[in-house]
């Protein structure tokens, strides 16, 4: 079944793809939650007027989140953690850990949006990338340091 997505889904396509998806999957899932319209000529037509609106809206949250770009790069977060001997850390920095870091600082960000590529099991320094909007990415530095 031909679609026409309203919505970026990650796997699927960006807002105004025409894709071919399933019957059940069109049926019970993207057209229900408003993900997507049935591919006939009208919809096509009708969606040309909502991606003007998509496209306004999308670029409020890009501006939206380079400012928070800006600000969240100045910001370093100290993250305490408990070590051993040969200062090993006892398990690994978890992006919940940055992200309430990170709140305490005065930014709520979710933690699927914080991406570590490898777990965090040493002292020091760190850059960890933040996915703000699938266009924009933040790098934080975050310490972590003895208990």
């Amino acid at each position: 079944m031909k679609v026409i997505l309203r919505t970026n889904l990650e796997k699927l396509g960006k807002a105004g793809d025409v894709v071919s998806v399933k019957d059940g999957y069109a049926v019970n899932y993207l057209i229900p939650k408003q993900y997507a319209y049935l591919a006939t000529k009208g919809n096509l037509k009708a969606f040309e007027e909502e991606k003007k609106n998509i496209n306004k809206r999308v670029q409020k949250e890009v501006s939206a989140a380079q400012k928070i770009k800006e600000e969240i790069e100045k910001v370093q977060i100290t993250i305490p953690v408990s070590v051993g001997e040969e200062e090993k850390l006892f398990g690994s920095v978890t992006s919940q850990m940055i992200a309430d870091g990170l709140k305490e600082k005065g930014f709520e960000i979710d933690k699927r949006k914080i991406e570590i590529e490898e777990a965090i099991k040493s002292l020091g320094i760190h850059d960890v990338p933040v996915r703000l909007h699938s266009s924009v990415h933040a790098v934080i530095k975050v310490w972590v340091v003895r208990e």
